[in-house]
């Protein structure tokens, strides 16, 4: 099974490498490339530091990809210029904004959604093998801390766009001139993550047990096993 894991892992992390690169090529502006960059490199370093003493399961590592690749579209692009709209309109002749009723480019607000959505379950597994919550607290924890992390992410970003201004600033910031942005952003954030919550609850309920407890119990030396 751990030799699985690995080649899951790094197959994702070979795939993810050639996206990156990919994207990495003549970029919009170069300068909001390597900001949006920052943490992703630092996450990654994360990650690779911490092998040895903490692995997700193939779903979570499968679910950071995801959203890692989401991240590096909009860094190529920059988050408010993604053509996502032209794609739409390139593949069935009319625009996606027209369609939902969009009025802005709404790729920003995808990512933060997929925040929430993608990424609460990797943090869920967090909180099961480092301080084996159970219950109600182990669905509600991983809402929480994607909302504080993405308020925290926001005082970043606008810290970030207050020290670098001028063009740089703004299209880190990527308000594209709403003034509830951070807001909003948040509230996609905790959205995503409730429903993946929901759905983690409801397939653990179906199946009777918490598959993700499973994983996490099935790491831990035979000793403890026995003793649970």
């Amino acid at each position: 099974m751990a030799d699985a894991r690995r080649r899951h892992l790094f197959t994702l992390a070979a795939l993810f490498a050639v996206v990156w690169v990919a994207l990495a090529i003549n970029p919009h502006d170069r300068a909001d490339w390597a900001l949006e960059n920052v943490l992703v490199l630092a996450f990654g370093g994360a990650l690779f530091v911490t092998r040895r003493w903490f692995v997700f399961s193939r779903v979570s590592y499968t679910l950071i990809f995801l959203y890692l690749c989401l991240h590096a579209i909009g860094a190529h692009y920059t988050y408010s210029l993604v053509p996502y709209d032209d794609w739409w309109r390139a593949l069935t002749g009319h625009g996606f904004n027209s369609l939902v009723g969009w009025e802005r480019n709404n790729f920003d607000r995808v990512v933060h959604f997929s925040y929430g959505l993608l990424l609460a379950y990797p943090i869920r597994e967090i909180f099961l093998r480092v301080v084996e919550v159970r219950g109600f607290w182990a669905y509600f924890l991983p809402m929480d801390v994607t909302l504080s992390t993405s308020a925290l992410y926001e005082l970043v970003e606008w810290g970030a766009a207050e020290f670098f201004g001028g063009d740089l600033g703004a299209a880190y910031l990527g308000t594209q001139g709403d003034i509830w942005d951070a807001q909003k952003d948040m509230a996609l954030a905790a959205l995503g993550a409730a429903i993946a919550m929901a759905v983690t609850a409801l397939v653990n309920w179906r199946a009777r047990r918490d598959l993700a407890r499973d994983w996490a119990d099935s790491l831990k030396p035979p000793r403890l096993q026995r003793d649970r």
